[in-house]
């Protein structure tokens, strides 16, 4: 009985630290935006989430990039921004930068307003100034910011259609041009 017990425990402790490998691995994936602490422009980042799990299961993460919109050339740095990262991990999420963009606001193009947006699946995308429609995890990272501020959302339907258009005109009958 009593090795039961022990074994239990064991189980026990074994599933806490799994979860906390799971959790940092969680919270610590994704692509991110920063400002680069060098030239204070915006710099697209990815941590290695799994080194963040598997540091972080006995004490705090460790937090290290994978990859960075600078580097190669700057794949030398002290890696500073990784402060703003720790300090606010959610805010500089693309997902949630994009998310955020898109709270009430409609479709430019169907006027539909954009709902609760799915984590995986049709995501919506943006009309560029261009007014060429591309899916938001097409543009580059640390051009998101300003791409944003010019841009205008549209639906998943109405993107495709867009697209379908730009890339197939010859597959396309305008219905409407009739008489």
């Amino acid at each position: 009985m009593p090795n039961q017990v022990w074994v239990l425990v064991a189980l026990a402790l074994l599933a806490a630290l799994l979860g906390r490998g799971v959790y940092a691995w969680w919270k610590f994936r994704g692509r991110r935006l920063v400002t680069c602490p060098e030239n204070q422009r915006p710099a697209g980042v990815r941590l290695d989430s799994s080194h963040a799990a598997l540091s972080g299961l006995l004490h705090a993460p460790n937090l290290q990039l994978a990859e960075c919109t600078r580097w190669p050339e700057k794949a030398g740095c002290g890696q500073e921004c990784l402060r703003e990262i720790e300090s606010r991990p959610a805010d500089c999420l693309v997902r949630n930068i994009v998310l955020e963009w898109y709270a009430g606001k409609s479709c430019c193009s169907c006027g539909r307003p954009f709902g609760t947006i799915p984590v995986a699946g049709a995501n919506p995308a943006v009309q560029t100034a261009d007014r060429n429609s591309v899916e938001w995890s097409e543009i580059p990272v640390d051009r998101l910011r300003d791409t944003l501020a010019t841009a205008k959302p549209i639906c998943f339907a109405c993107h495709m259609a867009a697209r379908m258009v730009r890339e197939h005109p010859d597959l396309i009958t305008d219905r409407s041009l009739r008489t």
